[in-house]
């Protein structure tokens, strides 16, 4: 059996790796986006049930881990991020007896579970926050959550002039329990999320019981959303945004509410409760700060791990891949983790689409692919295909863990024909004609060529799809032998051949749009980012992310050979 042939056998799983405490250094991760994902009781929303049922299509991808997004009860004002209770499954995604029942049917297939958890702020629906808008000034249950009085005569100003991430104000002011007017309340996202209150023993305490509740379920590890805004100082005078501004990215640990140090107190923690556990629980923070600053979130005492952006903000351009990757590599081990890897999410343009925008309209800023006057840049829809499948088989060749996005091994592009209608984030609503939000790459997947909801549910979906969406759909790329959904499960089971000592060594190629690499063991990752097409090393090509012509790698394109 050839290294190709073997490339289409699905990996055996093994009970040795599921006790691995090192498992998740190298593994390959796929994020759920739950809702969106495949819909079994037929109301038009993705739920627990459904992703149990797609668990045998999850396995055949190869992939090691599950990370699930938001499926805690919510109003879902910001797309599950506003959490009503840490220790329950929305009820209209199912039960804790369906997730007991997912999480079983992925660890029989030795595939691990992350969950997404939301520290910085809770949703305004949670029993604490109403408790605390029932209580006075000064009162326990405000000291959970960030509580100011405003400035001015009567307190009409909000504390500061901060601007929240989605737009407006980041404080909202509260009616007292007599119906005056009362205190302010800190969101840094939207007015459904008001942000906790860390010096607070209390919502510590229960931070730490959530995560022993979830890892007692038989949770393997913990995705930490806005790892880095947990931990402010809010001593009065507040600065305002203009000092803000002027001060510049502060990466000394200084600013009132990004990146201060006094954060990794609570992720160390954190750790103490990971490591009650065999094999220990993991984490990776998405924090984003500085690089010089990541290593902190990714230490042994602290979360384990961190997300880089890097490569996600990049042009598919030779010399910022190299650039990125090599820095990265330097800082992992520095730190003592693995890199992480990303190229698309459930908050960005999807990878397929920004690779055939324009340098420049949408590349590089995920959330805003869209022009003055609200009109959307040209999309050469192939170009971006190509440069997709050549930086994800380059991507999976890179020491560390490998994120992928639900829909990124059908090879889906952003969906753009959503009427504004049918538009659920917050983003596009507080900041409309600047930005089209990141519904795009939230439309619910097509499993099937036909039906209402290609497949994905008997009622339709939450989100409106496309029509081009059948051609992209499971069934149909599954008799394509060249589809993009066969090129990624080649390419994963490749993968776990290929990733061995977490080492690699750059090879000059003479051509400042070629880049090529060896990983021990013989494997060579070369991909040509423009210009003609290029002579590959000697040794077995065992997988291109395009054919070749005439032996030579075109452009736009990665190829792995095994070395004779």
């Amino acid at each position: 059996m050839t290294t190709t042939e073997r490339a289409l056998v699905t990996r055996p799983r093994d009970t040795d790796r599921m006790s691995d405490p090192n498992w998740w250094r190298q593994a390959t991760v796929y994020q759920i986006y739950p809702r969106s994902f495949a819909d079994a009781n037929g109301d038009g929303i993705g739920d627990v049930q459904g992703i149990t049922a797609k668990v045998p299509y999850i396995a055949s991808l190869g992939v090691d881990a599950v990370w699930l997004s938001p499926f805690y009860p919510s109003a879902l004002a910001d797309g599950g991020y506003d959490v009503d209770d840490y220790r329950d499954v929305d009820p209209k995604l199912g039960t804790l007896a369906d997730f007991d029942e997912m999480t079983a049917a992925l660890h029989a297939n030795g595939i691990k579970l992350i969950v997404d958890i939301v520290p910085n702020h809770s949703s305004n629906l949670h029993v604490w926050f109403q408790e605390a808008l029932a209580s006075p000034r000064g009162s326990a249950a405000r000291a959970r959550y960030i509580f100011r009085d405003g400035r001015g005569p009567n307190g009409d100003l909000p504390p500061s002039d901060w601007t929240a991430m989605f737009g407006g104000s980041a404080w909202d002011r509260v009616e007292e329990p007599d119906d005056t007017p009362g205190q302010w309340y800190l969101h840094l996202f939207t007015p459904e999320q008001p942000d906790w209150n860390w010096d607070n023993r209390e919502v510590r305490d229960d931070f730490l019981k959530t995560l022993r509740f979830w890892s007692d379920r038989g949770v393997d590890g913990f995705r930490v959303d806005v790892a880095h805004a947990l931990a402010k100082n809010l001593i009065e005078p507040l600065p305002s945004s203009i000092d803000l501004t002027r001060e510049g990215e502060q990466i000394d640990g200084s600013h009132p509410f990004w990146d201060r140090d006094e954060v990794h107190d609570i992720y160390t923690e954190w750790r103490a409760v990971f490591n009650e556990y065999t094999p220990p629980r993991t984490a990776v923070a998405e924090a984003w700060v500085h690089p010089t600053r990541r290593a902190r979130y990714a230490s042994t005492d602290g979360l384990g791990q961190a997300f880089n952006f890097d490569l996600l903000l990049a042009n598919f351009d030779a010399a910022q891949f190299q650039n990125i990757i090599t820095l990265n590599l330097a800082e992992a081990a520095a730190s003592g983790a693995s890199s992480t890897w990303v190229l698309s999410n459930h908050d960005v343009v999807r990878h397929a689409t920004r690779y055939g925008l324009p340098i420049g309209e949408g590349r590089q800023d995920g959330k805003a692919w869209v022009l003055a006057g609200g009109e959307t840049p040209a999309l050469d829809r192939d170009l971006g295909t190509r440069r997709a499948r050549a930086a994800t088989q380059l991507m999976l060749a890179l020491p560390g863990s490998a994120y992928l996005y639900q829909g990124e091994e059908l090879g889906l592009h952003e969906v753009v024909e959503i009427p504004d209608a049918d538009r659920q984030d917050p983003a596009f609503f507080r900041n409309t004609g600047v930005e089209k939000g990141r519904d795009g790459c939230r439309v619910p997947l097509p499993w099937a060529a036909t039906g209402a909801s290609f497949g994905f549910g008997a009622a339709g979906a939450h989100l409106p799809q496309p029509a081009w969406f059948a051609g992209f759909s499971v069934e149909v790329q599954e008799q394509e032998p060249e589809s993009t959904l066969l090129f990624y499960r080649r390419a994963l089971a490749l993968r776990h051949e290929l990733q061995c000592a977490e080492e690699l060594e750059w090879i000059p190629t003479g051509n400042p749009g070629v880049r090529h690499f060896r990983r021990p063991g013989g494997w060579h990752t070369i991909t040509n980012f423009g210009g003609a097409p290029v002579a590959l090393p000697p040794g077995e090509v065992v997988l291109t992310s395009a054919p070749l012509q005439a032996s030579l790698l075109p452009e736009n394109a990665t190829a792995w050979v095994l070395a004779p």
